[in-house]
Formats: structure tokens, sequence, C-alpha cells
């Protein structure tokens, strides 16, 4: 029987989606043309590979055991036919989905829609609103590009580290924590804004407060940074974020910028991607646009003779990916 290779796409889409919907969506064809191909896969292999259990389908014993040989076929076919390819950013017609940080966002969207429009006329960005707490939606090719204060736990996740902020205090001016030295104690005591999208009133601070013996009252939670600034400017309440990824907002306030009383854990700058895009040329043009666009926050002409607050990119994957001429 002759076999047809698409089918391997096929499957993988299969086994990774769990549901021919899923499938047909990251492959974009039809359903049906999807339920098609499972018959011939089905008809190929002599396994019904996905089975329903009750509204959902679950992968037969031989599925799992295929799938990542499955998996790891069809990335190596991908790379052997697209590896002479030289990508024309002239010629280049493609969207990409950027789900950045509110704040990261509001510092660096415009410069890096410039950018791309610049390079590549015919680039499309999304630039999204800020991602949860999974990777889904980078597994799915939802999402091309996520930023994040965490590495992945997820093997299929890639990720590189463009930077560490550090926090500082952001008050309106003449605040009255402006006013003489700022103890840690005053710092505890004043009225206190969180940022979170799901409403927490706790984070890293008041561990490193408890530490010490203190409690802060934290009063209210924003759901962005662009929120929780302007807050601070109408209002007495006391929020601090992270110093780069802030600046441009805080000073186009005239926020008052303050260090913090204690020592306070760093933040973090990852971008994430999802493995597939590893050997995309189109891909890694638009994730080292994207980590020098961002990496421009931690160094700032004004401060170009100064230390910056960035210590990356110092993952050890970014150097693999240097020296690989990414």
């Amino acid at each position: 029987m002759q076999l047809d290779l698409n089918l391997l796409r096929a499957l993988d889409a299969l086994l990774e989606e769990g549901s021919v919907a899923g499938a047909a969506a990251r492959l974009h064809v039809t359903a049906p043309a999807m339920s098609r191909s499972l018959s011939r896969i089905r008809k190929a292999t002599g396994d019904q590979i996905l089975v329903r259990t009750g509204r959902s389908m679950v992968p037969t014993t031989r599925a799992l055991a295929m799938r990542a040989q499955v998996h790891t076929l069809v990335q190596q076919a991908h790379q052997l036919l697209s590896a002479q390819q030289e990508l024309d950013l002239a010629a280049l017609d493609r969207v990409f989905t950027v789900r950045w940080h509110d704040a990261l966002t509001a510092a660096c969207g415009t410069a890096l829609i410039t950018a791309v429009h610049r390079q590549a006329p015919g680039v499309r960005l999304r630039l999204s609103a800020e991602p949860g707490t999974d990777d889904a939606e980078l597994r799915r090719g939802e999402v091309d590009l996520e930023s994040s204060s965490s590495a992945p736990a997820l093997p299929d996740i890639r990720h590189r580290l463009v930077g560490t902020d550090r926090l500082v205090i952001a008050v309106r001016p003449g605040h009255p924590l402006t006013e003489g030295p700022l103890s840690v104690e005053r710092y505890a005591a004043a009225e206190h804004l969180t940022v979170s999208r799901r409403g927490s009133l706790r984070d890293p601070i008041d561990d490193a407060l408890t530490s010490r013996g203190l409690e802060r009252r934290v009063v209210a939670a924003g759901p962005t940074a662009a929120f929780a600034l302007q807050l601070a400017f109408d209002t007495d309440l006391v929020v601090t974020l992270p110093h780069a990824a802030t600046r441009a907002a805080r000073e186009q306030l005239g926020l008052a910028k303050l260090p913090p009383p204690l020592p306070l854990p760093e933040v973090p700058l990852y971008l994430l991607w999802h493995q597939r895009y590893d050997d995309d040329r189109a891909h890694t043009w638009l994730r080292d646009l994207a980590t020098e666009t961002v990496q421009t926050l931690f160094t700032p002409p004004t401060a170009a003779s100064q230390q910056p607050l960035m210590t990356g990119p110092g993952s050890d994957e970014y150097a693999r990916e240097q020296a690989q001429g990414s």
C-alpha cells in the first residue's frame, strides 16, 4: 500500500490536540477533512488511534507509544524540506500573535510594531492581552510569543531570559512617604495596591515583610500596571512595580519613585514560544527583534553610561541559540 506522508502531519496534530476539531483548526483544514484523515490513519495502522470516552476522545495504547516518534518524524521532515529556504522579509506575509504583560506592551509595543513594519511590511502583529497561568495557547499555536516572569515547566515550551528588573515604589508627588527617610516600618504602614489579574491581595512583597515580622495593608488590587499607576497618582495608595517596564508610564504621570527600604526579589523577564518554531526562520527573526526591542528598556539612552538593570541575556538556552546563529 502506498503511504501518504501527509498523514503523519495529521496524526501528529491528532495526537497533540486529542480531538478532530482541534487538529483541524491547527492544520487549517475542515473537521470533515480531518475526520477522513483519521479514518485513513486507522486503516493504515490497524488501530483506532483515538477512541471516544463520554464527550471527549482519548488516545489508544499504541497511539501513546508512537506519539513522540511521530512528532520527531514530522519535525525532521519539516527541517529537511525547509533547511535551504532563505527568509525574504520584504515578501514575508504572516500574522504573529504576541501576548505580553500589559506594562511590557505599553513600554515596547510601539517600538516592536514600528521595527516589524520597517523590516517586513507584509507582517501583521496581534498584541494580545496578558497570558494566563498555563501554556495551552502556546502549545496550540494560537500565541507565537509570550512574556513571563518565570521559566516554563513544560519541556516543549522554549524560553529566553532577556533581562532582570528590580522593584521600585511609585507614589503621587507630595505623598507622605516622600518626606523624610523611608523606613521599612513606614513602608509597611502605608496603604498599598497590588497588581493582579485575579485580584490577589498578596504577592512576594508580603513574604519579604512577613520575614521581618511586618504586615502591610493592601486595600485594593488592580488588573493592570496602567490602572495601578493611575490610581497611585489619584490617591495615597502605594504601588510597587518593576522599574524598567514601568519607567515611561511613571514619568508620563509624573509619579515619584522611591527605592524599597528592604531587599525585594528581582523580576526576571522571559520570552516564551513553542518548540515547533525552533527552526522557523520567520519566528526566529521575530523573537530576535522582540529581544532587541525589550532590551532597550534596560539601557535607556539617558543612562547608557550607567550599570544597566538587565542581567540577561543569560540563560544557557539563549547562549546556545546565539552560538548557532539563530
